[in-house]
């Protein structure tokens, strides 16, 4: 997905869009590789987001926290900058919200095949309901 570009970027993963990869932690490990700062942006509660990436094992560099998309793309590209800012997305409105921040949008598959990451044949549940059992519960 670099295509030889500077790896001075900072790379934005809608959640729905990282959900529908095989190995999110791979593609996270991947992006590393070539992006200064790689995080997750939801509309979704912060713990729906926190679970997720706990449980996928993935470090993120920044998360949206309880702001919408839109404001969060805002925050990070004042927060980090570098010199590209790309938002993955899986919607028009996604990309709508990137344009309107001064984001590059790049819609998930563009980015899996660019990139050489899996799509999984099946996404995964929505986590934005809370979950009737505990991990850590006996």
């Amino acid at each position: 997905m670099n295509g030889g570009g500077s790896a001075d970027m900072t790379l934005a993963f809608e959640l729905d869009a990282l959900r529908m990869f095989e190995e999110p932690s791979g593609v996270f490990d991947d992006a590393r590789g070539w992006s200064q700062y790689v995080g997750v942006v939801s509309e979704k509660p912060t713990y729906v987001v926190t679970n997720f990436t706990r449980k996928k094992r993935i470090r993120q560099d920044f998360f949206s926290g309880p702001r919408g998309k839109a404001e969060s793309l805002e925050n990070v590209k004042g927060q980090f900058e570098t010199d590209r800012h790309v938002f993955v997305g899986t919607s028009a409105e996604d990309e709508a919200i990137a344009e309107e921040n001064g984001w590059e949008y790049l819609p998930v598959e563009t980015a899996a095949e660019a990139a050489g990451w899996t799509i999984a044949d099946d996404t995964e549940e929505s986590e934005s309901e809370p979950e009737t059992t505990r991990d850590d519960w006996p």
